[in-house]
């Protein structure tokens, strides 16, 4: 059974906005600054849930992205990323998708990650209490 229940988070959001640094040689965001985007909206989702005292103790790395990308944006153009954990941990890891909107509401970007938790006074990959996902799970 997946520590924390199993229930889908509740939607977490940030925007963007596109510069000319986020810009290829296509005139639209890169895909690599698409997956920061991705690892910016996880982090901020991290810090404004979690009690600070996981914050200070825990971090978390990405193992796999899945990405599809149906749509851009162009520099100054915005976009909304919208996050929500699907289900609790399985040991060390658990799933996170991401989806990005332009501004008339198209999805641009979809993706699921799957990242695991790691002490950081150790260093070491841990298994998710459930008094850690239980902030993120309904």
């Amino acid at each position: 059974m997946a520590a924390g229940g199993s229930g889908v988070s509740e939607p977490f959001s940030l925007s963007f906005a596109a510069q000319r640094q986020h810009i290829d040689v296509m005139g639209h965001v890169n895909n690599a600054v698409w997956v920061q985007w991705m690892e910016q909206v996880a982090t901020a989702h991290w810090e404004a849930v979690a009690p600070p005292e996981h914050v200070a103790a825990y971090a978390w790395v990405v193992t796999r992205h899945e990405i599809d990308y149906r749509g851009n944006i162009s520099e100054c153009e915005s976009a909304i990323a919208v996050t929500t954990i699907p289900e609790g941990p399985r040991g060390a890891r658990f799933d996170r998708h991401v989806e990005f909107f332009d501004a008339a509401g198209k999805s641009l970007v979809k993706a699921k990650s799957t990242w695991v938790m790691i002490d950081r006074a150790t260093g070491r990959v841990l298994r998710v209490p459930p008094e850690v996902a239980a902030p993120f799970l309904a």
